[in-house]
């Protein structure tokens, strides 16, 4: 009979308690609440299916990339905010250098060998392919009940490509005023173009995710209280379990609308996990996103949005909001996890300490902090 997830950290957490931390212990000494959360997060990824941990190679040997990458888990677990930072940690702490795999101090690479290994990471999706392996082995043969989906803004150090500006329209002269009408009412009966997504319901996901805009951009959210925030860099779009940590992550530049990452969202966690309902806020409201929610086999719980027409400054009533059941009311407030784990993700690992420059560095700085919170939120299952 197979073990259910619960019953599997626990043993996990028995082995970590009664062998694993003797043994380190009695090599480094006693280890503190942090350095037994790396060791923690070390031992469950799958980091040395993906990294190599010798070069084989004749000629100048490689710096041990298994080891590199296991300096920046531990850098997003100890909230360091630069590379330097950590190598400075790594030189004077004995016991964070045993953990990470190198036995004496002059083991340690060069700070340019560790911004090359890290540029290597990041140019093969390293830990997006850790996180996803951590998710499926976990998730396996598990019905979550509900996803929830959310992004968050990532505030970056780096310009952004200008936008080229149109020149303005010329003033037509009075006798060709009445051509130009008659030809602006024959364009207005042309077909539109398909929204992107609508066509998205015809996409892969990897055609999906080609498409979306990635480069660092201007964004903005306006809060519950009306208020707009700007901010130059990027936004991160998690799909998120009930208390289980993240199941799914893209990063887009920040002007992106929420709603263009709902269905590359749902088709990739649909690949990972089984779940039964889709928590969203009013940004996803769409008939697109519903559709493809329900054609995956979920429900779609989304706030309704108001939608009236604005003329004059005057918002006018339009179609009536509507309103909730009271059990899509009640499970629709699960859809705060998504907006705790956005939180600590800045908070706790390393997400408002952005150092790197590029959407694809960015990204390989943030998912290792989303690879350490995810092993912290399933072992949260065993207490």
């Amino acid at each position: 009979m197979q073990s259910t997830l619960a019953g599997q950290l626990t043993r996990f957490t028995h082995l970590l308690q009664k062998e694993l931390f003797p043994i380190l212990e009695g090599e480094v000494g006693g280890l503190g609440e942090t350095a037994k959360r790396v060791v923690q997060v070390l031992a469950m990824v799958p980091l040395r299916r993906f990294v190599r941990v010798s070069s084989g190679w004749n000629g100048r040997p490689a710096q041990d990339r298994y080891a590199i990458a296991c300096a920046f888990v531990a850098k997003a677990v100890y909230q360091f905010s630069t590379t330097r930072h950590l190598i400075e940690r790594l030189q004077s702490d004995a016991q964070l250098r045993s953990i990470c795999g190198w036995k004496r101090r002059e083991d340690l690479p060069h700070e340019s060998t560790f911004s090359r290994a890290f540029a290597e990471f990041a140019a093969m999706e390293l830990p997006q392919f850790v996180h996803e392996a951590l998710i499926v082995e976990t998730q396996k043969g598990r019905l979550i009940g509900h996803i929830s989906r959310d992004s968050t803004a990532i505030e970056a150090r780096e310009h952004f490509p200008e936008v080229i500006q149109r020149d303005k329209k010329k003033t037509l002269p009075k006798a060709s005023r009445k051509g130009a009408k008659n030809q602006m009412k024959r364009k207005k009966k042309r077909l539109r173009p398909a929204t992107r997504l609508q066509r998205q319901g015809e996409m892969k996901l990897a055609a999906m995710l080609a498409e979306l805009p990635r480069k660092c951009s201007i964004g903005t959210k306006t809060s519950s209280k009306g208020h707009q925030h700007y901010w130059r860099g990027y936004k991160l779009h998690l799909d998120v379990a009930d208390g289980q940590g993240p199941i799914s992550a893209v990063l887009t530049g920040a002007s992106l609308h929420d709603s263009q990452l709902a269905i590359p969202l749902a088709t990739m966690t649909a690949q990972r996990v089984t779940s039964l309902y889709d928590l969203m806020d009013a940004a996803y409201d769409a008939s697109e996103i519903h559709a493809h929610s329900r054609s995956l086999g979920h429900v779609p719980i989304i706030n309704p949005a108001h939608r009236g027409r604005k003329t004059n400054n005057v918002i006018a009533p339009g179609k009536p909001k509507r309103q909730f059941s009271e059990a899509e009311e009640q499970r629709f407030q699960e859809r705060t996890t998504v907006e705790r784990v956005n939180a600590r993700i800045k908070d706790d690992f390393g997400g408002r300490t952005i150092r790197v420059r590029g959407p694809v560095k960015v990204m390989a700085h943030l998912m290792f902090g989303i690879l350490a919170l995810t092993v912290e939120q399933l072992m949260r299952l065993t207490q």
